[in-house]
């Protein structure tokens, strides 16, 4: 799959099958996330990988929006050491993680919010000064996702070229 091809059909998924995923998919998904670029390349993410069933199903309890956790194959909870621009380095890493997982067939979505996470730290030993972002969940898609064009806004209704005022797909003059 071409990067452009899963970036216009990446979907959010909240069902999954409970076909297992293998240690080289999932080791694949990890270095995405290790090779994330970052501010100062500080890389200041920790990857806890959760493949024990009781322990998704604690997570899905704990991430109040995300009871789906329990039946992923797998979840990565993403955690940093906290700097101002950590949560974008991380966020970064995660949707690299997301679109290497969708190349390989698997779904996954975003749970969680930074600063809202407390009880995961808890629940996995992670210490007291690092700060969970979110807990992905990945597993096989359990009903058919279509990998259509997303619903979004139109270029002319979110680009500004130099100016605010300067509004369209396409820059003044370039047709």
């Amino acid at each position: 799959m071409h990067v452009e091809d899963a970036i216009q059909t990446l979907l959010a998924v909240r069902a999954f099958t409970d076909q297992s995923v293998s240690d080289e998919v999932i080791h694949r998904i990890l270095e995405a996330g290790r090779l994330t670029a970052s501010s100062q390349n500080r890389q200041p993410w920790h990857f806890i990988v959760v493949r024990n069933r009781a322990m998704l199903s604690a997570l899905a309890d704990a991430a109040k929006t995300g009871p789906y956790i329990a039946g992923a194959a797998f979840a990565i909870v993403v955690a940093v050491t906290p700097t101002k621009p950590a949560i974008s380095d991380a966020s970064r890493a995660i949707q690299d993680m997301m679109l290497v997982g969708w190349d390989h067939g698997l779904g996954s979505n975003w749970v969680g919010s930074p600063g809202r996470m407390g009880e995961i730290n808890t629940l996995l030993g992670i210490p007291d000064d690092i700060e969970v972002v979110s807990i992905v969940p990945f597993g096989y898609p359990a009903h058919a996702v279509g990998k259509g064009r997303k619903q979004r806004k139109p270029l002319e209704e979110i680009v500004h070229w130099e100016r605010w005022e300067n509004t369209g797909g396409q820059e003044p003059g370039i047709h």
